[in-house]
């Protein structure tokens, strides 16, 4: 079965499902959201400072379109703007807390081991 989303096929829902949540800070900016809601664009550039700003606005505009965060903007001067897990997003938190428990685990391995590209 071949599944049509965004002028892309997907040839099961796995693949669908890595490229809504694949992406350099996707995982990340839903750990957030995870841990504290609802968040403002500022707030998640302090927990992710490596992350710049205009790949974070790409990066939530791209959840906010596959529906896995939602955006309020409040109608006040300077404009306000929110951001929290949908429903279908806060099914997520298995998924990425299994992720970030094996990027703990895989650190820890491969702190154990020795670095085989230094010199002795």
């Amino acid at each position: 079965m071949i599944i049509h989303y965004k002028d892309k096929q997907y040839f099961t829902s796995k693949d669908l499902a890595l490229s809504v949540i694949g992406g350099r800070w996707k995982i990340a900016i839903i750990w957030c959201l995870l841990h504290e809601t609802p968040l403002r664009l500022s707030e998640i550039q302090k927990k992710l400072p490596d992350a710049n700003q205009r790949m974070l606005i790409r990066q939530l505009r791209e959840l906010e379109e596959d529906k896995i965060i939602t955006r309020y903007v409040y109608p006040v001067v300077p404009p306000k703007v929110e951001y929290k897990l949908s429903e279908i997003g806060l099914l997520l938190e298995p998924v990425v807390t299994s992720i970030c428990d094996f990027g703990d685990q895989f650190m820890q391995t491969i702190e154990k081991e020795p670095d085989p590209t230094s010199v002795d």
